[in-house]
């Protein structure tokens, strides 16, 4: 029974949020090789914003494409920026398009609700946008299986202390951008946080027990910018 435990932790593929971090440990790497004049790093520097796509992408297939705002939007950014830095293109001439993102902002929001209603069972699937205001939704569904929240300017909570998992894991994909989004579990759910955080914060704030159960319960993807994610019971 061990081996089969200790091999199935090893067969678990990294976070979204593990990846983000070893590029940025890596990308640290590569600057401290330039700046100390042991290499000269800087034809690696300029594919730096194809890393950030790659990350994104991966954080998509991973969520099984339930996560795509956030990711899309560092694909838009990074993808520019790469192009840039290329020469393709100029940054004046990216400016004009900015409006993309409020475009990507927008069908992410219909996606979300149009998700929320391909589900027959009332409250099996949540979605809430807090936009320059609060959102607090509540389910007490004994069959859960995900939600899709969205806080700017503002903050979502999502409570599933009543809730129960028939079919774990349940997935709940967050975007916060300059706000904040809440998940209250049941204190003895096994949660998984697999955030992208840019300039931001993204945890599981309840309190360490002794033992833990190896089947997840829940996984909280999504991205988080100058806001935070938060698990809370």
């Amino acid at each position: 029974m061990a081996t089969e435990t200790q091999s199935g932790r090893a067969a678990r593929r990294p976070t979204s949020q593990t990846v983000f971090g070893a590029l940025v440990v890596l990308l640290g790497i590569v600057l401290l090789l330039d700046t100390t004049g042991i290499a000269d790093t800087d034809f690696l520097l300029t594919y730096v914003p194809s890393l950030f796509v790659l990350v994104a992408l991966y954080a998509m297939i991973a969520s099984g494409f339930r996560n795509l705002a956030g990711p899309l939007v560092i694909v838009l950014l990074a993808g520019g920026s790469q192009l840039v830095a290329l020469g393709v293109l100029e940054f004046a001439d990216l400016a004009p398009l900015w409006p993309v993102f409020v475009i990507v902002f927008g069908l992410s929001v219909v996606l979300a609700r149009y998700r929320a209603r391909v589900h027959t069972v009332p409250d099996e699937y949540v979605s809430a946008v807090a936009f320059f205001g609060g959102s607090e939704k509540r389910t007490t569904s004994k069959s859960f299986a995900g939600a899709d929240l969205t806080a700017v300017f503002g903050g979502a909570e999502l409570d599933l202390r009543d809730a129960a998992v028939a079919d774990s894991p349940a997935q709940v994909s967050a975007t916060a951008l300059f706000g904040g989004v809440d998940v209250v579990v049941p204190r003895d759910w096994n949660v998984r946080v697999d955030v992208i955080p840019v300039f931001g914060a993204a945890e599981d704030d309840r309190p360490r027990r002794e033992e833990e159960r190896d089947e997840v319960d829940l996984v909280v993807t999504g991205f988080v910018a100058f806001g935070e994610i938060s698990v809370t019971d």
